[in-house]
């Protein structure tokens, strides 16, 4: 099964991107993050042509998530309060960043990373904090199933190799020590970076800033993410960045990143 991720920098803008690309590659499962619409305002029509089910987390103008899918999924939670209920203040689900569903025999989980602005700033704390809600939520969905797979954009570079230019980057935002120690907290209930299983040594970029032909000079950072409980490692197959709609005119600053793990029904 072929499962993305992809920030799409708002659902609306770019919709002909998403559908030319879901046209011509074979996904099972596409993560969304960054739709930037009320769940009214979700093409979905434009989605369940192509033949995808749509289930949509979202909010006016930030934020906000998604995920499609080719068979109807189960148990579709939205938030962190979609899972840890009453543990947990419902402030924490006022930005729309997660959304959990069963597929077939995995849990998938679809996250948008808060970004944390700038490093000592009120939402750099607040990034801080929502990974320590984060991990409650990830513990108790593996307590109901170890078959668990995370993606989305994290906004985090988890180390050196993943940055284009390391240098003089510590005090800067994703790539601090507080940050890569909360999403190293994060990957100690198990989780294994799928893209470094595969690619240790290789230095590949999600995300590049429109600023400075950041793009064309491959300035990039890799912040977006599949990481596997360890149930699933067997099941890996490939984790591959499709820089392709990067190149496309006014893309997102993002692109897709593809994994794919043998049938979630066979238990390797």
């Amino acid at each position: 099964m072929n499962i993305a991720t992809w920030n799409v920098n708002s659902i609306r803008t770019r919709l002909e991107h998403l559908n030319q690309w879901l046209g011509d590659t074979s996904m099972d499962v596409v993560c969304l993050q960054e739709t930037k619409v009320t769940d009214g305002q979700f093409p979905q029509e434009a989605l369940i042509s192509q033949g995808y089910h749509c289930y949509v987390f979202g909010q006016k103008a930030y934020n906000g998530v998604a995920i499609l899918s080719r068979e109807g999924l189960e148990n579709v939670r939205y938030g962190f309060t979609g899972v840890l209920g009453t543990q947990i203040d419902p402030l924490w689900d006022e930005q729309k960043r997660v959304i959990s569903a069963q597929y077939q025999d995995l849990t998938i989980v679809n996250v948008y990373v808060p970004n944390g602005s700038s490093m000592g700033s009120d939402k750099y704390h607040y990034k801080l904090r929502w990974f320590e809600v984060f991990y409650q939520y990830l513990e108790r969905l593996l307590q109901e199933n170890d078959r668990l797979q995370i993606c989305g954009d994290f906004n985090i570079a988890p180390d050196d190799r993943d940055i284009y230019d390391s240098s003089e980057k510590e005090d800067h935002i994703m790539a601090t020590v507080q940050e890569r120690q909360a999403l190293q907290h994060i990957l100690s209930l198990g989780f294994c970076d799928a893209f470094r299983h595969l690619h240790a040594d290789t230095e590949q970029f999600t995300w590049w800033d429109y600023r400075a032909a950041s793009f064309r000079r491959n300035l990039g950072w890799r912040i977006d993410h599949h990481y596997v409980s360890k149930a699933l490692v067997p099941s890996i197959v490939s984790c591959k960045i499709d820089r392709l709609p990067r190149t496309w005119e006014k893309p997102s600053d993002h692109t897709p990143v593809v994994l794919t793990l043998s049938s979630p029904s066979m238990k390797l």
